[in-house]
């Protein structure tokens, strides 16, 4: 069994007002990462302001459109966030025109194409459309190693479970660093893009009754 935490995060159902704790997580999460290195040009300067104009789009269109997200709190800090896109919601972000415009003046327009083909790309590996989606997840990197990342995809797993119409979950990656952990948190590999010089790994994550169904 896996060593846990030493002190066991809180989880919540995050709203509007963790806005501002869940851009900064994510933009330290994700600012070292080789898919959004690619994406957002990190050979170019201004690229953290890239990073962090597209977190923060990001973040404040799914909570203006009241999508869910997980939040773990380790006395009362945010060390952990996942944004969840349900079936039924998943395009409403990257295709509304008001985010458009706005990751256009945030990031420019090569890699708003590059952001929103890979997002295409992605949602072209779903195994079926009765799946949540993770666009974007992470844990702080100052607690990263500490078991708290399991802690966050159980939180999301159960809480995905009580949706009778999905069949799981799937995220993706391309960060070589994740594939076998993913793995041993229950996931599957479904496909493989290629994102520039990076290929992204893309999960999926079968909710209990439907693993219960593929089994009987």
């Amino acid at each position: 069994m896996p060593d846990m935490p030493e002190i066991t995060a809180q989880i919540h159902l995050l709203d509007g007002g963790y806005s501002r704790e869940a851009r900064s997580l994510l933009y330290h999460a994700y600012r070292h990462e080789p898919t959004f290195a690619y994406l957002f040009e990190a050979e170019r300067p201004g690229y953290e302001q890239r990073i962090r104009a597209t977190v923060r789009e990001r973040v404040k269109q799914h909570f203006l459109e009241d999508l869910p997200a997980i939040g773990l709190l380790v006395n009362d800090r945010l060390i952990g966030l996942a944004l969840i896109a349900p079936p039924q919601r998943r395009l409403d972000i990257t295709e509304s025109w008001v985010w458009r415009m706005r990751m256009l003046l945030g990031t420019g327009f090569r890699c708003t194409r590059r952001y929103l083909e890979y997002q295409h790309a992605v949602l072209a590996c779903l195994p079926a459309e009765s799946v949540h989606v993770l666009p974007l997840l992470g844990i702080h990197p100052q607690f990263q190693g500490q078991h708290y990342g399991e802690q966050l995809l159980t939180a999301v797993h159960n809480w995905c479970a009580e949706d009778p119409h999905s069949q799981g979950v799937v995220l993706d990656t391309g960060n070589p660093h994740y594939l076998e952990f993913y793995k041993r948190q229950g996931y599957e590999e479904i496909g493989e893009v290629a994102v520039g010089p990076i290929r992204e790994h893309v999960f999926y994550h079968a909710n209990p009754q439907v693993l219960q169904t593929a089994m009987a």
